[in-house]
């Protein structure tokens, strides 16, 4: 078994992995990787299973210190990333020699960092997952939700395949503007119709009020115009409207039932892009068709299970 030791953290590096599943009718919400297709590049280029447990590391301040050599693999935003001091970009594997230290110090390009070791960093399934959910208290390396902190060891067993790295055409733009395709929700026929030319043509900004339950949107006030609503079920990336007329994403850590009206929901895709945003970001939103997010989703998971190996080129750390 091999070991990496944190040196520095803070309650926004989370181990995560696919997250939980079945369990909403017991009011435990999901969790898992907020990026979901930064963490699926990232076991990629080890060879691991698609789920396997990464940590996501929101906005730095993370710091490792190996204790055997590694071979590790880093997909998403990049936060600075550095190997003793020499600049580590995302999107490859690399290997880390014992004693050095790999550090994330800020976002040059967005939020979030997904750090994979062979075969994924081990931690007790709760609920069939070791995803960390603070809010709940599940997951994480002590199964209670608990954030990485100084002092803890990350364990894994496997070994890597060798080196790979993500064609640069296959790497998500993190700095996109296109976009957020949203499948349009069974209230979307009560907003008003001015509400609707602006919810699909109006510029969104990112407030701070955000975490990993949802994200508040400032802009145009939405009017609902329809009768109060009992809580029903929410999906992942469902837009809700509240009395205030600015939308919420909801994200992993949403709670399970809502009473607030929805536009719809993002798709899996567009739920990654708004992942690696940051407050003061402007997004937009585009409706589409179920059928149309289904192919897109289907046409991206084909793509990616066919990609071919691209091996690191020489002097790659």
């Amino acid at each position: 078994m091999s070991r990496l030791i944190i040196e520095a953290s803070t309650p926004l590096c989370l181990l995560q992995d696919a997250g939980r599943f079945g369990m909403r009718h017991l009011g435990v919400t999901q969790g898992g990787a907020l990026d979901w297709v930064s963490m699926r590049w990232a076991n990629w280029l080890l060879g691991n299973a698609v789920d396997a447990p990464v940590v996501e590391i929101t906005l730095g301040g993370f710091s490792l210190i190996a204790e055997q050599d590694a071979c590790l693999a880093l997909a998403g935003a990049d936060l600075d990333a550095r190997l003793d001091g020499q600049p580590l970009t995302p999107w490859r594997s690399f290997m880390m020699r014992k004693g050095q230290r790999l550090r994330f110090n800020q976002p040059l390009s967005g939020a979030r960092a997904y750090l994979a070791a062979p075969a994924g960093f081990v931690a007790p399934l709760v609920l069939g997952s070791c995803a960390c959910v603070v809010r709940e208290g599940l997951g994480g390396l002590d199964g209670f939700g608990t954030p990485l902190v100084e002092g803890e060891y990350l364990t894994y067993t496997g070994v890597a395949p060798g080196l790979r790295e993500v064609s640069v055409q296959q790497r998500p733009d993190l700095r996109s503007n296109a976009p957020l395709d949203m499948v349009l929700g069974a209230q979307i026929g009560s907003f008003s119709g001015q509400s609707l030319f602006d919810a699909f043509n109006a510029a969104w900004v990112l407030d701070r009020r955000a975490d990993r339950m949802g994200i508040r949107l400032l802009g145009p006030a939405l009017q609902y115009q329809g009768e109060p609503m009992i809580s029903e079920g929410i999906p992942l990336g469902a837009v809700q409207v509240p009395p205030d007329g600015q939308p919420i994403v909801l994200l992993n850590d949403r709670q399970t039932i809502g009473g607030y009206p929805r536009l719809g929901a993002l798709t899996p895709l567009a739920l990654a892009r708004l992942a690696q945003c940051v407050p003061g970001n402007v997004v937009t939103f585009r409706p589409v068709l179920q059928v149309q997010a289904y192919e897109q989703q289907v046409a991206f998971l084909r793509q990616f299970e066919s990609m071919p190996v691209a091996r690191c080129g020489a002097g790659q750390p």
